[in-house]
């Protein structure tokens, strides 16, 4: 439910918002996804100034991505979505169910992902030394950010802040949370230990290793150096995250059962509901 997949280019945070409107929610679906280029455009442009040429380029990749996203991915969307549906009508899933599901859910990345390589390589590999400068200098300012947001405080303090921002996330799915979901999420962030630290790691040494790849643009075997870093994303944040990344997933499909089972119907019944809405979303998106 974090967002430790950097979003450096348009292609990758489409990406994300075709995974996020699952995981975050949306109450304007069908617009978002029609009109989400227009937003990472924006979002793009404070990393790196593109020129029109670029623009157009990336308007034009895009279209294609979303295009077979469109076409080949939603109809996979909605079948996840009317076994989930499924499988809460008949009550509190157990945890072994809510870990399948999430699973599920993360299979949809890697496609995705290798659709999208190619676009974030037309983009990057016409990167001038200027524009690799100013990319450089904005992550490293935004991570200078995150860190002095996330970590300031004491771990009790930190550990507090991730709770809040995993019952946010949580109340867009069950609705407000009772007393007995909201003390079941902050044990579990306090549980989480160095989560927060690992995961800031992991984007430092991700990011690190693009401007390493960047260097080698006009080299052989770029492409090949940037669809490693996209896919497997992982492998460049360290063993550490990677370690970390396993147990949360785990952590997480016990964190939803637990949570469920302490809710009421009520809970249950937003769940089912907002499930409806986003199989309605899509299915009624067009392609065109």
């Amino acid at each position: 439910m974090d967002d430790s997949t950097p979003r450096i280019i348009r292609a990758c945070w489409l990406v994300g918002l075709a995974l996020l409107i699952f995981l975050a929610g949306c109450s304007q679906t069908r617009l978002a996804y029609r009109y989400a280029d227009w937003g990472v455009v924006w979002w793009v442009e404070d990393y790196i100034s593109l020129t029109s040429e670029q623009e157009v380029q990336l308007n034009q990749d895009l279209e294609l991505l979303r295009q077979w996203h469109c076409s080949a991915e939603l109809p996979r969307y909605r079948q996840w979505l009317t076994v989930l549906k499924s499988d809460l009508a008949e009550g509190t899933p157990s945890e072994a169910t809510v870990l399948f599901h999430q699973e599920q859910l993360m299979d949809f990345l890697p496609d995705l992902l290798e659709r999208a390589a190619p676009v974030a390589i037309n983009l990057l590999s016409s990167l001038s030394d200027e524009q690799v400068a100013e990319l450089g200098e904005n992550m490293a300012e935004k991570q200078r950010e995150l860190e002095q947001e996330m970590l300031e405080g004491t771990s009790a303090e930190t550990a507090r802040a991730r709770a809040e921002r995993t019952i946010e996330r949580i109340e867009r799915w069950l609705g407000d949370l009772n007393q007995e979901q909201r003390s079941i999420v902050e044990n579990w962030s306090a549980d989480r230990g160095q989560q927060t630290e690992i995961w800031l790691a992991g984007r430092k040494n991700w990011q690190l290793a693009l401007l390493v790849t960047l260097e080698q643009r006009r080299q052989p075997g770029f492409a090949e150096q940037v669809n490693e870093l996209l896919v497997h994303s992982e492998r460049a944040r360290g063993a550490e995250y990677q370690a970390m990344l396993a147990e949360s997933r785990v952590a997480m499909a016990g964190l939803m059962h637990d949570l469920l089972q302490a809710g009421d119907t009520r809970h249950q019944d937003h769940l089912l509901a907002r499930a409806s809405e986003l199989n309605g979303d899509f299915a009624a998106l067009t392609c065109s």
